[in-house]
């Protein structure tokens, strides 16, 4: 008969491996680096960093974040942070100089990520030597105070001899999918079995997937950008900025609807140039981008532009471009572009009645002019203008040409998204490996009793094997298919 017994595994010191260090002596650079290293392989680093990383992200979600490129304008970032202290109030230039409002490009989410990076990549340096070993050159045999003490181990006795029953036991354990490594040692035979030996590696497929996943947004918050807001009229062209050397131009759009009114399609057909030279011309749908030297096209939203021409005093043209009205007033009645003459200091908004809205100041076939100069709070001069009617506003002539249709467009540029993809994946590979694939190991000791042979097997319950719930009970099906396999061994040799 065989029993199985089942010891907790005892509590394990957890002294701080940095107590030993002489501190009366001169630090020398051999000293420095391992301290260093220690400091990174420390299980207490790694969850510090990983708490400070989910707090910035969590901070990035919560509070609003400033468009991409808008530090680049500091006139437009000053007028975009007043508008956010009627939230945030008098922490506003606290969160701003903390790099608050910018969270997944401020130094401080490199710093972490860097860091981090580092933290995970020592840790599987230090632990893969020990997994080959394990994997590659196991301990084959074990002390008899392991038989007698191991966290799950069992005894039991077959009639038959020490060789011909270590053979049944291995019989047992390969048809288990065990790899089987005999050890004699006298009288003596001992055997070491295990299977899945490669899945613990699947530890460190998940910490290389992260540290690439870490890569990957640092590559994207470093060097990509996403822009949503890019309105490009038909007939103009735009400039995308953030040192692509690339402008957009909208040839035409159109979009169709079903009988009951739902959108059924968009298309913009986009001309791409660099350098002012065009280098691709694409139909671009939702879901359906344009993609162009890791710059990417989405189309998003559609709307109406206004055509403006502005000349000065010489009849020379200042301004000739049409101007989307993307945006709606507060009341939501009135449609509001912009643009800006910065050679002359001028900024100015062009507003018309939103689509089902009625105006009596801006009839069909006007627009509203307010010019802004560059340090005034209110405007200049507000005047309303018809349609092929020129109207002298500071000096210059603006004339509203006509109305005209833009497309609103997605444009971003993610270097990270190959190593987001490759890191997800190994990271799903080494969970599945890991959860899945659990290593198991097992030792067994048979020796000559004067009724034939006498097998013990043990196993250990390391943290891997805390996970698996299922050793316990592999381990007793186990030990019962090897005292059926030697009883019926003996049975059929009588």
């Amino acid at each position: 008969m065989s029993r199985v017994v089942v010891t907790p595994p005892p509590a394990q010191d957890s002294g701080d491996l940095l107590d030993d260090l002489d501190s009366d002596v001169a630090i020398s650079p051999s000293d420095v680096l391992e301290r260093l290293w220690r400091f990174f392989i420390a299980m207490r680093t790694g969850l510090f960093l990983i708490l400070a990383l989910g707090l910035l992200s969590l901070a990035g979600t919560v509070l609003v974040q400033a468009p991409s490129g808008l530090r680049g304008d500091p006139q437009a970032y000053a007028s975009w942070l007043d508008a956010q202290r009627q939230r945030y109030g008098g922490w506003t230039t606290v969160l701003d100089k903390l790099g608050l409002f910018s969270v997944f490009s401020s130094l401080w989410f490199k710093a972490i990520v860097v860091l981090l990076a580092t933290s995970i990549l020592a840790c599987s340096v230090n632990r893969a030597p020990r997994l080959w070993h394990r994997a590659v050159h196991p301990r084959r045999r074990m002390s008899e105070s392991f038989f007698k003490h191991a966290p799950l181990r069992a005894g039991m006795a077959a009639p038959t001899d020490p060789v011909a029953t270590l053979e049944n036991v291995r019989k047992v354990l390969r048809g288990k999918h065990f790899r089987t490594i005999p050890e004699p040692s006298g009288e003596v035979l001992n055997l070491y079995a295990d299977r899945c030996r490669w899945a613990p590696f699947g530890t460190i497929l998940t910490h290389v997937g992260f540290v690439v996943i870490l890569i990957g947004a640092f590559l994207s918050a470093t060097t990509g950008f996403k822009d949503t807001q890019v309105a490009v009229p038909v007939g103009s062209k735009v400039a995308i900025g953030h040192g692509t050397a690339l402008s957009v131009e909208a040839k035409s759009f159109s979009d169709s609807y079903y009988p009951d009114g739902s959108p059924k399609d968009y298309a913009s057909e986009l001309v791409i140039f660099r350098n002012g030279v065009a280098v691709r011309t694409q139909t671009v749908r939702v879901n359906h981008p344009l993609r162009w030297d890791g710059v990417s096209f989405f189309q998003s939203f559609f709307g109406v532009a206004a055509a403006m021409r502005v000349s000065d005093a010489a009849g020379r043209t200042v301004f000739d471009a049409g101007v989307p009205l993307m945006w709606r007033s507060d009341d939501g009645k009135h449609s509001i572009g912009q643009f800006a003459m910065t050679g002359r200091g001028l900024t100015v908004y062009v507003v018309s009645a939103a689509s089902g809205e009625v105006d009596p100041n801006i009839k069909a076939g006007q627009v509203q002019l307010e010019v802004y100069g560059s340090s005034a709070d209110s405007p200049i001069a507000t005047q309303v203008v018809s349609q092929g009617k020129p109207a002298t506003i500071a000096g210059l002539s603006f004339t509203f040409e006509r109305t005209r249709q833009f497309t609103g467009l997605i444009v971003s540029r993610d270097p990270g998204a190959v190593f987001v993809w490759v890191g997800s994946t190994l990271l799903a590979l080494g969970i599945v490996l890991v959860l899945l694939f659990p290593h198991r190991r097992v030792w067994v000791r048979v020796r000559r009793t004067p009724s034939g042979s006498e097998i013990l097997c043990a196993t250990t319950r390391r943290a891997s094997a805390r996970r698996d719930t299922a050793t316990e009970s592999c381990f007793q099906q186990l030990v019962n298919d090897i005292q059926l396999a030697v009883t019926r061994s003996s049975t059929q040799r009588r």
